[in-house]
């Protein structure tokens, strides 16, 4: 069970973390002004999700030894900067191809979970902030590890989700389906992309 007075604590803390501007953030706005407020919400579940399953992995162990293999860390941290530039050409083959398939949210949600399982900063975030607030006189580790998962990936859809959506709206007034949201869209995920490319371990 986790500590009560340690919860307390992990709340705001969390909250302070999901409201800093990152890349699931980004993700999401760009989501929103391509896709609208349900691929928005969608792509926002897809990182919680993500999110969650880090922190489980965390609590197994497994999240350590990721980070403590940097050859693990560059394939995790290379197919996230493939992902992401792939992302960013499908989305200017759209705007050259009005009639393909528009984006839906069960597309959204699978980006998400990819590009938040595949940006291996999150690991390091996870072990170096959810440690703090285990506590192991408070029973098995595994599921206090789960429970502040649980906190972190709730308040970053709540968040990284009204981003999307706000954006959606600016979205609108930009005139929803034209080239220049496809143009912004893909060069978010291409920044995002480098951004990974330069990312450092430590």
């Amino acid at each position: 069970m986790v500590d009560p007075v340690l919860l307390l604590a992990f709340i705001p803390a969390g909250l302070a973390l999901n409201l800093t501007p990152g890349a699931d953030m980004m993700f999401c706005l760009g989501q929103g002004l391509r896709a609208g407020p349900r691929a928005a919400l969608a792509a926002s579940a897809g990182i919680s999700l993500g999110s969650f399953v880090h922190t489980g992995l965390a609590g197994l162990g497994l999240g350590a030894l990721v980070a403590a293999v940097p050859l693990a860390f560059e394939v995790i941290r290379w197919i996230g900067v493939a992902y992401l530039l792939w992302l960013a050409v499908q989305t200017l083959r759209h705007s050259t191809n009005p009639g393909a398939a528009p984006a839906v949210p069960r597309r959204a949600f699978r980006a998400g979970l990819m590009v938040n399982l595949t940006n291996p900063k999150v690991i390091l975030f996870v072990l170096a902030f959810v440690p703090q607030f285990v506590s192991p006189e408070a029973g098995p580790v595994l599921p206090q590890f789960l429970i502040f998962g649980a906190l972190l990936a709730l308040g970053g859809f709540v968040i990284n989700g009204a981003v999307g959506v706000f954006a959606s709206g600016a979205g609108k007034r930009l005139a929803r389906g034209s080239r220049l949201l496809d143009y912004i869209s893909a060069s978010v995920f291409a920044a995002l992309a480098a951004r990974l490319a330069i990312l450092e371990r430590t």
